[in-house]
C-alpha cells in the first residue's frame, strides 16, 4: 500500500515549484489560482525570493502547501495514495490530496492558519527546542516538572528526537534539565513561537471559525491525523482534529508506525525536501521511503 506524506514548515527553498510551473499547464493554472486567492504573487517569491522573504509567515506556509499538493498531483495519474498523512502544516496538504478539502479551501485555510499563528506569536515571546537522545517518556516527565513558564512536548518526530515548545523561560529551563538527564543535545530552534503548545490557543480559536465555515468531504482514502495518529474518514472528526492540532502535539512517530501496521509498504514524500523520509527511516529502518519527484 502506498502512503503519501507531506512536510511542514521549514522545508521551503528559493526556486521551489518552478519546474512544475514551467513544464505543466495544470500546475501553472494552480499556481496562478493561488496568486489570485492570496492577493499577491507568491510564485515570484517561491521562484526567485531570498531566504528571508521565504521565511515570512504569510509566504512560508502557503508556499510549502502549494509545492506539496502540486508535487502529489504530478504523479496521481499513475499512482494513487492508499493513505495520507502530513506533519503539522502538511496535514492540510494530506487532506486536499485525499479529497477531504478542495485545493482552494485548503489554501485559504493554510493562509488563515499562518496569519493566526503570526498574531499568537506576537502576543507572547515563545520558542521551541529539539531534544535528542532521550526517551519520549523522559522528555514528557521533565516538561511536566518545569515550574518556570510553559513547556510541553510538541513534535514526536522519531525515537530519540522530540521537539519541546513553550515560553522562553520554560523551554530554557527544560533544556538544562534535559542535558542533565543525559540528552545528547537540547537545541533552541529558530522559530517564531511555541507551535503545538497551549500558547497557540488564540490561533486555534481563530482558525476554528475558519475551519467550521469550510466544507469538508469524505476523503477517498484514510488520512492519519497529527493529534491521535489514527486514520480518519469522517468529515466532522477530521474537522475537530484539525481544530485541535495547533495546541496539540504532532505524533509523527506513532503515525508512521500505525500506517505500517495498517499495511503501508511505500512512503512517497510529496513536497520540498526529504526530512520526512529521514524520520521514517529512523522510525522503521526497512521502510521504502522516497520523494514523489525523482
Amino acid at each position: 500500500m502506498k502512503a503519501f506524506v507531506f512536510p511542514g514548515q521549514g522545508a521551503q527553498f528559493s526556486g521551489m515549484g518552478k519546474d512544475f510551473y514551467d513544464n505543466s499547464e495544470s500546475a501553472k493554472r494552480l499556481f496562478e489560482s493561488a496568486n489570485d486567492i492570496l492577493g499577491f504573487r507568491i510564485t515570484d517569491i517561491m521562484f526567485n525570493g531570498s531566504e528571508d522573504e521565504l521565511k515570512q509567515t504569510k509566504v512560508t506556509q502557503p508556499a510549502v502547501f502549494l509545492h506539496s499538493v502540486i508535487s502529489a498531483y504530478s504523479i496521481t495519474d499513475s499512482v494513487k495514495p492508499d493513505m495520507t498523512a502530513g506533519h503539522s502544516l502538511g496535514e492540510f496538504s494530506a487532506l486536499v490530496v485525499a479529497g477531504a478539502l478542495s485545493f482552494e479551501d485548503g489554501l485559504k485555510l493554510v493562509y488563515a492558519r499562518a496569519m493566526a499563528m503570526q498574531k499568537a506569536c506576537e502576543l507572547q515571546p515563545s520558542t521551541m527546542a529539539a531534544v535528542l537522545g532521550l526517551p519520549d517518556e523522559k522528555v514528557e516527565e521533565i516538561c511536566a516538572s518545569v515550574n518556570a513558564g510553559v513547556c510541553v512536548a510538541a513534535n514526536y518526530n522519531c525515537p530519540g528526537q522530540v521537539v519541546i515548545s513553550g515560553s522562553i523561560e520554560g523551554v530554557g529551563a527544560a533544556c538544562e534539565l534535559m542535558k542533565a538527564a543525559g540528552a545528547k543535545r537540547a537545541l533552541p530552534l529558530k522559530v517564531g513561537g511555541a507551535f503545538h503548545s497551549p500558547l497557540m490557543e488564540p490561533a486555534r480559536a481563530e482558525l476554528e471559525e475558519a475551519i467550521k465555515a469550510t466544507a469538508f468531504a469524505k476523503p477517498a482514502c484514510p488520512v492519519y491525523q497529527n493529534v491521535n495518529a489514527m486514520p480518519q474518514t469522517d468529515p466532522e472528526t477530521i474537522k475537530n482534529n484539525l481544530i485541535a492540532q495547533l495546541t496539540s502535539p504532532v505524533r509523527w512517530t506513532q503515525t508512521v508506525r500505525n500506517m505500517i501496521a495498517d499495511g503501508a509498504t511505500e512512503f512517497i514524500e510529496c513536497g520540498p525536501g526529504n526530512v520526512l523520509q529521514g524520520l521514517i527511516k529512523k522510525i522503521s529502518p526497512d521502510a521504502d521511503a522516497h520523494s514523489a519527484v525523482k
